[in-house]
């Protein structure tokens, strides 16, 4: 057996992966995702600092010419006695299909179509857009939803500007975006006049589909996705940093650089102008039953994002001191939050301060047979809840959107 059946056989279906960071040139880290504080810049100040950290991931990052060559990329390990080898989780996916993600979702993608990641910056990021999958195919990519939750747990300070811009206000015209579009290289474009910002809380989250412009904020944020890295920024100046002008033409097909019709027609202007933002993008997390059912067995869950059809995201608590078994209808990776115990054969914990190349047991992707049959979850805490988030691909059989 090579290292993957081998992997798979260790966990019973559920596979420990290795910690995943990724740099972003353009960002400054919040230091809030329990990286060594030695480590944030370890790639070189030409990089940028780590900001992100990538979970269950098949997806590479774009970050230009100098990006790693598994940059973005997720690995499995797999250790016998005091031999750890390591393999790609993309690998896995092509290797095992529906054994992994299930049949349903191979048969559709052939692929795993969404990651999460810890996103991390110390400021906010500029007024930016997401394409659609009709814009991204022009330049080979898929396009790109995604979603925002604020994890308690990483989020001991705000950073420097915990609000996001969502869309355009009502009654901007789009000759009005478009004259801040070609005012880009002149300085401040001023494009964020034309919107709106909401203050950020945490233990909650918002929806963003692609095609709607988003400056998000300074919280430390869970963001599921599509497995897609296109993004174009349509701020030039943002907390007093300039945004170089080829991230404007990101996500354009060559032929079509320097079009400013094109920027604007990636712009999903009635989403953008919605006057019911708020109840339309906000969300609060929603059990997934009775609250009161679920702690009488030892647990509490919830969905905290599900708006998306793309993608899905639950916050599972495992009381002090309890053990239970958690039955989910299809493949998710998960990360710890909080706490130590035991998930499945695996020993997990959640780790105060990380090395930029040390392993952890606080990552692991669940298989769809594993997820099925049930995961038997135990803390060892008599006085601390242990609490994971778990991230799930398109079309989640057991997310009832009547219910929201």
């Amino acid at each position: 057996m090579n290292i993957i059946q081998k992997a798979m056989e260790q966990g019973g279906g559920i596979l420990r992966l290795a910690p995943n960071w990724v740099p972003r040139s353009f960002c400054v880290p919040g230091r809030r995702i329990k990286l060594h504080p030695d480590d944030y810049y370890i790639l070189g100040g030409e990089r940028g600092g780590i900001d992100e950290r990538w979970l269950s991931s098949t997806t590479p990052a774009k970050n230009g010419p100098l990006t790693g060559e598994h940059e973005g990329l997720s690995f499995i390990v797999y250790e016998e006695g005091s031999t750890v080898q390591k393999a790609l989780l993309r690998d896995a996916v092509e290797l095992l299909k529906g054994e992994l993600i299930g049949q349903r979702l191979w048969d559709a993608y052939k692929s795993w179509p969404m990651y999460s990641k810890f996103f991390d910056n110390m400021g906010p990021l500029p007024h930016h857009i997401h394409h659609n999958d009709e814009k991204a195919a022009l330049i080979g990519q898929q396009g790109k939803p995604e979603a925002y939750y604020f994890p308690p747990q990483l989020n001991n300070h705000g950073g420097d500007f915990p609000y996001t811009f969502m869309g355009i206000a009502p009654g901007t015209t789009k000759d009005q975006i478009k004259t801040c579009l070609m005012n880009f290289s002149k300085g401040d474009n001023k494009i964020t006049n034309f919107s709106q910002a909401f203050r950020l809380e945490p233990g909650t989250g918002w929806d963003v589909p692609p095609g709607l412009l988003h400056a998000p904020g300074s919280l430390c944020t869970y963001e599921p996705q599509k497995a897609s890295d296109v993004f174009a920024m349509y701020q030039s100046l943002v907390n007093e940093a300039v945004i170089p002008e080829e991230l404007l033409w990101n996500g354009t097909p060559k032929e079509r650089i320097g079009d400013f019709d094109e920027l604007l027609d990636v712009i999903d202007w009635e989403l953008n102008v919605d006057p019911h933002m708020m109840k339309n993008r906000f969300m609060r997390p929603v059990p997934v039953k009775s609250m009161a059912e679920m702690r009488e067995m030892g647990y509490e869950e919830k969905w905290i994002c599900y708006k998306s059809d793309a993608f899905s995201a639950k916050e599972l608590t495992i009381l002090p001191g309890q053990t239970v078994t958690i039955y989910d209808g299809a493949a998710y990776g998960l990360i710890m939050m909080q706490g130590r115990g035991k998930l499945g054969i695996w020993e997990v914990e959640t780790p105060a301060l990380i090395r930029y190349n040390q392993l952890t047991n606080d990552e692991f992707f669940v298989s769809e047979k594993a997820a099925v049959n049930g995961v038997t979850i135990s803390n060892y805490s008599r006085v601390d809840p242990m609490v994971l988030l778990k991230h799930f691909g398109p079309a989640n059989p057991d997310l009832d959107k009547t219910n929201f």
